[in-house]
């Protein structure tokens, strides 16, 4: 045989296209040549790949090698496609036991291999193996991979996979001398969505929680200003576990994202809602993903999760306006000369500040300054927007008992549910023109709401996200129809004038 195929996956964006790998061997002077747009890591393969296959027991040819990475447009980076290359030498020069020529090439056509190679044969894992098993599965084909990887890829149903930890166990199992292990898909056992904190432990505020439990069931994204000690942190870090479970797709989506992550992915907590946290130094690429081979940030890793910028002034203008977009979108495309990848960005976001650089608003001008570096069109993003007083004493000292995150969480997946039959989303991503039909308002109402708007001095937007946040108000308290207290309530979240003297 002078030339063989083996199958692997590359890594864009969350998807893993489909990499032919060929090698063709050749007399000549020794020599391997690697072709196909392969960055450092893979053309580093060829000494790697050649150190394991004679550690392992087995002749490197003494010929020229060529080794094409197909499609040759496709950007590599990685060295997931070290196994890869060192079956399809091994293959090409005859050295998979017991099968002849043909024979091998045919039974790889139903495998796909990924894995890093050590200097002694053994496997090391990959980033996006999650990403790579359930595009395996879609195409029919057994995926080899690290036995470290075995773990993450158990979350996903229907899958056929192996596991392997050195380069002689896979050629073991080609050649039918000892089978590699198969993944199992691990029962799913339930998580309580509260792991990380219950809304009991937030003591008063029943404003703030009510404004929680609102935002929780329309994704709706909120701001909270108050003074240090005022329990703003406490209140967003609860927010994950008062949220609607995720469905499945919704989680191994989620999933599939933390895969690709330097950070990767923790199969025990798979179906729990993410929580992201930034320090308020963070750049843009860090917030919203880049670099020269795409990487997610914050705002995909927090999909289907939640967002949290504390002290939201501190963050560089720059970086808090790159948000604009995917809040509008749910999704970040970024574009480098080689490639275009996008992101899932489908978070909600929670912000906090304190009210001046004291903490308290010492003085207004200060305090002015300070507030004026948020910018309009990025606070007209933001749904709800809520002062949270300091705690008064007594309240630590009340025996009076909290509401749990169970009991908001089954108020709010109520309410969520009447949305998703209405319309297949929360209120909180309705277009303008849905608007028209989900929050209807009879000439009362629609009179009580143009008043508002012309005191208020609000933009286009700001008055569509008043209606989405009266439908949501509507929707977690039984009514069938936007009335006049869901209206007001909706508006009490939109004060941006008394809040940042705006207009």
């Amino acid at each position: 045989m002078s030339i063989a195929k083996v199958y692997s996956r590359a890594q864009v964006g969350i998807d893993a296209p489909l990499v032919t790998v060929e090698a063709h061997v050749t007399n000549g002077l020794p020599a391997i040549t690697l072709v196909g747009l392969a960055e450092t890591a893979v053309r580093e393969s060829r000494d790697r790949v050649r150190a394991a296959i004679l550690s392992s027991g087995f002749e490197f040819p003494p010929k020229r090698l060529t080794i094409n990475l197909a499609p040759a447009d496709l950007p590599k980076e990685s060295a997931r496609f070290d196994l890869a290359i060192a079956i399809a030498i091994l293959a090409v020069t005859g050295q998979i036991p017991g099968k002849d020529a043909e024979t091998a090439l045919q039974q790889l056509k139903h495998y796909e291999f990924l894995g890093e190679l050590s200097l002694d044969g053994g496997i090391r894992p990959i980033n996006g193996s999650l990403s790579a098993a359930i595009a395996t599965r879609d195409a029919r084909r057994i995926l080899v991979l690290p036995k470290t990887c075995g773990d993450e890829v158990s979350v996903i149903k229907d899958i056929h996979a192996l596991t392997a930890h050195h380069l002689t166990a896979v050629v073991a199992h080609l050649a039918g001398q000892k089978n590699l292990d198969d993944i199992v898909p691990r029962p799913l056992e339930p998580i309580d969505p509260a792991l990380d904190g219950d809304l009991s432990e937030v003591r008063g505020q029943p404003r703030a929680k009510r404004a929680l439990a609102i935002a929780a069931a329309g994704q709706h994204n909120l701001l909270l200003i108050g003074p240090p000690g005022a329990g703003k942190s406490m209140l967003a870090q609860r927010m994950p576990g008062i949220l609607p479970p995720m469905t499945e797709s919704e989680a191994i989506e989620s999933a599939r994202i933390a895969s690709i992550s330097s950070q990767g992915f923790t199969p025990e907590r798979f179906g729990l809602r993410q929580f992201r946290n930034p320090h308020h130094s963070a750049s843009s690429v860090a917030l919203i993903g880049g670099g020269s081979n795409p990487k997610p940030g914050e705002i995909s890793l927090a999909h289907f999760g939640v967002l949290f910028l504390d002290e939201l002034p501190e963050f560089d203008r720059k970086v808090l306006e790159a948000l604009r977009e995917p809040l509008e979108n749910g999704k970040i495309t970024i574009s480098r000369a080689a490639q275009q990848a996008e992101f899932p960005a489908e978070f909600q976001l929670i912000a906090a500040m304190n009210p001046s650089p004291q903490g308290v608003e010492i003085d207004s001008v200060a305090a002015q300054r300070y507030r004026a570096k948020l910018s309009g069109p990025l606070l007209d993003r933001i749904d709800m927007h809520l002062e949270i007083p300091r705690v008064p004493a007594t309240e630590f000292t009340s025996v009076a008992a909290e509401e749990t995150s169970a009991e908001v969480r089954a108020r709010v997946t109520e309410a969520r549910a009447v949305m998703l039959q209405r319309q297949n989303k929360p209120n909180a991503r309705l277009s303008s023109s849905e608007l028209g039909s989900v929050a209807e308002l009879d000439e009362k109402n629609q009179l009580f709401l143009n008043q508002a708007i012309e005191k208020l001095k609000l933009s286009g937007r700001a008055r569509n996200r008043i209606l989405k946040v009266a439908r949501t108000i509507a929707d977690l308290d039984g009514k069938p129809q936007i009335d006049t207290a869901c209206l007001s309530e909706a508006m009490g979240y939109r004060n941006l004038d008394r809040l940042f003297r705006i207009g």
